[in-house]
């Protein structure tokens, strides 16, 4: 952004900000397209101080159409900086019309801001919009504070920035090594995983009609249930409740106990009826399951789903479908599922369908997920492909197609889930498929002259496509289906015909990362040395100068200019 300040014209120009006068009112002209041109008019300004003095008598600390009693004040200032030929930079703006500013901006671009000045260091990193960003792609973190979240076990607290980039830099390990984990413990097939992030807990149930709980990190059996008397085909857990499903057509619940390290007591030990109870309603297996803060989404054979109230255990709605209900994902009002080989949006609090996508897969759609603000809906079918819809606040049944799509395996696609920004599904051909969607997206961004929510877009030129997985995860000897996939805390969790629990560990990968980083930090470092020593020689012009700078770099480099003049000594020596 750039003002052109004459005395009788008010609008803007990059390239005429000589003479300034700050009593009219400035005119906004593409500030995101602008903001760099600034930031290096900032960082030159800053450079030239020992050649001027500054011409700012005051900072400017109010709106233009504050400021009618000071405009005689400011001519006369601003006819003095164009005298003295100076610029007004992009620091002397109102820190609160900067803010504005940086809300045009994404990620990557508030970052690159906060590295121009400490000013903007400190409006960057300190800008709500790292909240936003987080928000978007993961949702609220547990244990949320106003400002920032205190790290379990110490008394630090880190920044929405902090946060971002910590995640942001976490979610790179899934492309370097990793180690397998294989947990051992059920006698047939396992049809259903969940990782509890928070908790560090791993739940599991399949054919042989018990759930098992594992510590994450050990990768031990810590609890397992009583025999339900059926298949477990969904299981479903939060910090509060966890819930499992299968053939019978009732929901097993378990409330989390209050001291207890490892939150529910599955193991039966106990008849209280406050800590394990049923809810009962369904005419048919229950498949899928997800919770929410106040309710539980069933999904059945029944070709219905039903919405319950968690703390009054009643059924509140229930949602009527054409065929068998396969898979559910809830986001904020609606809820989408598919059914048969169609995939359907709803409302939540009418019951009634918003959007029905027909024949969405050519076959079953088995799974579904969406992302975390649900603008993202991702579908995976019978016939081995996956398909990512863009879901839209007027959309209606011709506009919905799929926006780009994946053919990752040869078998069927049993299990979808989503972590910002991959993709990952178990198939039939016993493969998991990891999918990196953000080169896919535009990133998001809230413009100051609109109330645009700000969620990222599918590019127009991935319109249609058809893309490659950008990893596939397979192991020798695996069965021949996965029925279920989790991801969460460098992890990826499967199960499947095969009978075991196979645990992807990437935490050596992001300990690689990190030591890559730091390096990086550290070459960065020595390079800047170099350039600053660089600028004082062009700066001083005098030989003597030249030589105390050199000799500076010379504590750079001491062991090689050391071994040079060593040379050079035995090189005189031999012409004496």
């Amino acid at each position: 952004m750039a003002f052109e300040c004459k005395d009788n014209i008010g609008y803007s120009s990059p390239n005429n900000c000589n003479s300034s006068s700050w009593d009219k009112e400035p005119v906004l002209v593409n500030p995101k397209t602008q903001l760099y041109n600034l930031c290096a008019t900032t960082t030159a300004n800053s450079s030239r101080k020992h050649h001027s003095k500054s011409i700012i008598s005051q900072p400017v600390s109010a709106l233009p159409s504050e400021q009618v009693d000071s405009k005689s004040n400011s001519n006369t200032t601003a006819d003095d900086s164009a005298r003295n030929g100076n610029k007004r930079s992009f620091n002397d703006l109102p820190p609160a019309l900067v803010c504005e500013i940086l809300q045009c901006l994404d990620a990557k671009e508030l970052g690159i801001v906060s590295c121009v000045s400490t000013l903007l260091n400190s409006l960057a990193s300190d800008h709500h919009g790292w909240k936003n960003f987080y928000c978007e792609r993961w949702g609220m973190p547990p244990l949320l504070c106003s400002k920032s979240v205190p790290v379990s076990g110490t008394s630090v607290e880190k920044s929405w920035k902090d946060m971002f980039v910590e995640r942001e830099f976490r979610s790179r390990s899934f492309m370097g090594r990793y180690s397998i984990d294989v947990l051992h413990g059920h006698t047939e097939a396992v049809r259903a995983v969940f990782l509890l992030q928070s908790a560090k807990l791993i739940f599991t149930a399949g054919y042989d009609s018990v759930v098992r709980m594992w510590d994450m990190e050990e990768g031990l059996s810590i609890a397992a249930s009583r025999s339900l008397g059926c298949t477990i085909r969904a299981i479903v857990a939060d910090s509060k409740l966890l819930v499992a499903s299968g053939t019978d057509a009732f929901l097993q619940c378990w409330q989390a106990v209050e001291g207890n390290t490892h939150l529910f007591d599955i193991t039966g030990s106990t008849a209280d009826p406050s800590v394990e109870f049923r809810l009962w309603g369904h005419e048919g297996p229950v498949t899928c399951l997800a919770l929410d803060s106040a309710r539980i989404y069933s999904g059945s054979w029944d070709m219905s789903i039903r919405v319950w109230d968690r703390s009054r255990r009643k059924c509140l709605r229930t949602l009527k479908h054409g065929d068998w209900v396969w898979a559910l994902a809830p986001r904020g009002s609606t809820i989408t599922s598919t059914a048969g080989r169609d995939a359907y949006i709803w409302d939540i609090q009418s019951g009634e369908p918003i959007t029905v996508i027909s024949n969405a897969h050519v076959g079953n759609a088995f799974s579904l997920t969406r992302s975390h603000l649900g603008n993202l809906l991702f579908t995976g079918g019978e016939d081995g492909t996956i398909h990512m819809f863009e879901i839209n606040e007027d959309c209606d049944c011709d506009d919905i197609k799929p926006a780009v799509t994946w053919v990752p395996h040869t078998g069927p696609v049993h299990s979808l889930t989503f972590e910002y920004p991959w993709l990952v599904s178990a198939g039939g051909d016993g493969r998991i498929a990891l999918i990196d969607v953000r080169k896919l997206l535009i990133p998001s961004q809230k413009s100051s002259l609109s109330k645009f929510s700000g969620v990222s877009r599918v590019k127009q030129s991935a319109l249609g496509a058809v893309e490659p997985p950008q990893r596939m995860l397979s192991v020798h000897g695996f069965g021949c289906n996965l029925f279920s996939v989790d991801i969460g805390a460098d992890r990826i969790v499967c199960g499947g015909e095969e009978g075991v629990v196979r645990v992807w560990n990437f935490s050596e990968a992001l300990e690689i990362e990190k030591r890559v980083r730091a390096l990086r930090s550290v070459r960065l470092e020595n390079r800047m040395r170099r350039r600053k020593a660089q600028i004082e020689i062009n700066g001083n012009g005098g030989k003597g100068d030249q030589c105390s700078v050199a000799a500076k770099r010379n504590q750079l480099n001491a062991d090689r200019n050391g071994v040079w003049h060593s040379k050079r000594g035995v090189s005189g020596k031999l012409k004496a």
